[in-house]
């Protein structure tokens, strides 16, 4: 075997085993690998079988594990076998149909059954794919009622128990968690102006951040929780500013023309944004501090908008704009081009950054929330109550 073949094969062995793609097997059985190389919108989903389940429960498990990579088939091609036990209780076990053995078993008690069902589904994740699962996150969103008016809500992630943040009556917008509180914060026009406010979801205080003449708009809370990005045009055009997580001590970050949607790296040290260069429209970063501006490469994607870093730090989901809206995916460093995803726009993503939720517009022209599975593109629409809704946030 020549050196060239057994590099080869070494590399094809290594990523076989990152993956975890070979079982354990017998001498007189075959080694079967179901799982390929991750390509963002090109990875088939792991293949499950459930049995034991029915009513409600079914449909959470079902939902939770869909928009997180997995798809449902009959046993006799299933990688795994989920199977439930009659009872007031979730209770279940799944089973390794390559190995022949159980991967997890679990009894829950002492909440709803739909929340057992979600504690349920998060650890299949874990057990199987070996990362947190999304099952008892949480979004916050716009509802527009009539009129151009609407309130903020916030929901659990699959649309389920929805709650009234704003009951203000006018034009909301931009909704964004603040990291490691129950609060959010967004744009109203209640006051007359767009001004940005801060709520606590718990005692349903709320504070005003920004009220500056003009546009106070697109909030976005650091990591840490000790700072605020956000759109101002205080200065004339609208512009990139960061103060003190109360809204003091703001500081102008740009001075390019058409700024907006700032989102944080994870590490806090940049904020990514859309703006205008040249007559044309990119993302961009710029030091969270201040400093010199650099556009992240979108080559081939036209008009991108509406910028989310993922909690690893390795992408950026966004909008393109080009008659219609897309979800799309780059990494962070640009070292690739984007992949174009599904159609629909307001990506944001979950904590796993494997999961957006973003905004799609339906069949009658109306806006509904949807839940992407970003290697594989399953989609799921999330619960809907009347109304149009967009602009999700997840809180992570």
């Amino acid at each position: 075997m020549n050196t060239t073949m057994l590099n080869s094969l070494k590399l094809c062995l290594a990523a076989a085993l990152a993956l975890g793609s070979l079982s354990p097997a017998r001498a007189d059985q075959d080694i079967v690998i179901t799982q390929n190389i991750q390509v963002l919108g090109q990875t088939k989903p792991i293949p499950l079988a459930i049995a034991g389940f029915s009513g409600e429960v079914l449909q959470v498990l079902k939902f939770d594990l869909y928009v997180q990579g997995f798809a449902f088939t009959t046993p006799d091609v299933a990688q795994y076998q989920i199977t439930g036990t009659p009872g007031e209780n979730v209770t279940g076990t799944v089973l390794d149909s390559i190995a022949k053995q159980p991967i997890l078993a679990r009894a829950y008690s002492g909440t709803t059954l739909r929340r057992q069902a979600h504690f349920f589904a998060n650890d299949i994740v874990s057990a199987i794919a070996h990362r947190p699962g999304v099952g008892l996150t949480k979004i916050a969103f716009k509802k527009e009622i009539a009129l151009g008016h609407g309130e903020i809500y916030v929901a659990d992630f699959d649309g389920f128990n929805p709650q009234f943040v704003t009951h203000d009556d006018t034009i909301v917008a931009a909704p964004c968690w603040v990291p490691g509180k129950l609060a959010v914060c967004y744009t109203s026009y209640y006051p007359g102006n767009p001004d940005i406010f801060y709520q606590s979801l718990t005692s349903g205080q709320r504070t005003i951040v920004a009220k500056y003449p003009g546009l106070n708009t697109s909030p976005a809370v650091s990591p840490d929780g000790s700072h605020l990005a956000m759109v101002l045009s205080k200065g004339g055009s609208p512009n990139i500013w960061v103060a003190d997580a109360d809204g003091t001590n703001p500081k102008k970050l740009t001075s390019t023309l058409e700024d907006s949607s700032p989102c944080w790296s994870p590490d806090g040290q940049w904020i990514c944004f859309a703006t205008k260069l040249r007559e044309r429209r990119v993302l961009a970063k710029v030091p969270a501090g201040g400093g010199e501006i650099s556009v992240i490469h979108t080559a081939g994607v036209s008009n991108p908008t509406e910028p989310d870093w993922s909690p690893d730090s390795k992408w950026i989901a966004f909008t393109r704009q080009a008659g219609e809206f897309d979800i799309c995916v780059v990494p962070a460093d640009g070292s690739i081009p984007p992949t174009v995803l599904v159609p629909g726009e307001d990506p944001s993503w979950s904590p796993n950054s494997r999961t957006l939720i973003f905004t799609r517009r339906t069949a009658g022209g109306s806006y509904a929330l949807s839940v992407l599975d970003v290697m594989t593109k399953q989609v799921k629409d999330i619960k809907r109550i009347s109304g149009n809704d967009s602009q999700p946030a997840w809180a992570r």
